[in-house]
């Protein structure tokens, strides 16, 4: 990893998106990089799983949602802390929000490259991530002369979710998800694993041990955090908090979670000590959703 640049200084707000608990791996890096950085974050869980969802919905829903929330928190930048989101949705929300800078989350196709020593490399993501055009540019771009091995695991960011509040998840569970990275040719010549989607985060640990001992894994989110720091020094510090937003960032939700207590219970380390549920748009709910009150 290369070494971290300047400290940012001054009154910053970011906002965090993700689908679920994935992009809180990225606000645990942000909040190390920038103490002083004011971090709101907006999980969509009335739609987890991105990974399984229609693409035409989400990217209306993800622009629509986004437009919302930068409208009302009033951020200088946001992370889309969510692969299928930002493979997906990134040049519609630049599009749809000019003035707004966005960074994304890509799988670490690149920094696998580079790593390599074998040139077979490995991607667990969702089954959005892995079957988009996207992908394909990024290996022709980066990796052109790397063979790619890409596992789509559709349960492994429920996974997380569990892990994450303190329940169990058994190693057979783990296993049973990651194995399909192991069963091409020329598994036995990878060398090294990125990490697709965001709430693998919270899994890594777990797959390490289920996995050779010598193999390499890649976990973007200190670098997509070290990306938003470098956006944000560009920009001036806010003078005032904006009368319109919270002083303080928030951790949001647009639907309530599984336990919710068991995941309040482990926000604290990100830097929040409740949930909050955001304001409904019936317009972007999926059918049969549930529409919730205002805040």
């Amino acid at each position: 990893m290369a070494p971290v640049g300047p400290a940012l200084t001054g009154a910053h707000r970011v906002l965090a998106f993700d689908s679920g608990i994935g992009g809180l791996g990225i606000v645990r890096a942000l909040r190390a990089l920038a103490p002083e950085l004011v971090v709101d974050y907006l999980a969509d869980t009335a739609v987890f799983p991105y990974g399984e969802q229609d693409d035409t919905f989400l990217v209306g829903r993800i622009v629509s949602l986004l437009r919302d929330a930068v409208a009302r928190l009033k951020p200088q930048a946001v992370v889309v802390a969510c692969n299928t989101a930002s493979t997906l949705a990134l040049d519609a929300l630049r599009t749809g929000c000019p003035a707004t800078p966005f960074i994304g989350c890509v799988p670490p196709i690149r920094w696998a490259a580079r790593v390599s020593r074998s040139g077979v490399i490995g991607l667990l993501a969702t089954r959005a991530t892995t079957r988009r055009p996207y992908l394909a540019r990024l290996l022709a771009l980066h990796a052109p002369g790397c063979t790619l091995i890409t596992h789509a695991a559709p349960g492994l960011a429920g996974c997380a979710e569990r892990l994450f509040r303190g329940e169990t998840v058994t190693d057979a569970t783990l296993h049973a998800e990651i194995q399909g990275l192991w069963a091409h040719p020329l598994s036995s010549q990878m060398d090294t694993v990125g990490l697709g989607c965001t709430h693998y985060t919270f899994v890594l640990e777990r797959m390490k041990a289920l996995a050779p001992a010598d193999m390499t894994w890649l976990d973007p989110a200190h670098a997509v955090a070290q990306h938003t720091c470098t956006v944000l020094e560009a920009l001036p510090p806010l003078r005032n908090r904006d009368a319109g937003s919270p002083a303080d960032g928030r951790a949001w939700f647009t639907a309530l979670p599984d336990n919710v207590p068991a995941l309040v219970a482990h926000l604290p380390p990100f830097g929040f000590d409740t949930l909050h549920l955001w304001p409904a748009q019936p317009h972007c709910a999926p059918a049969g959703y549930n529409t919730l009150p205002p805040v």
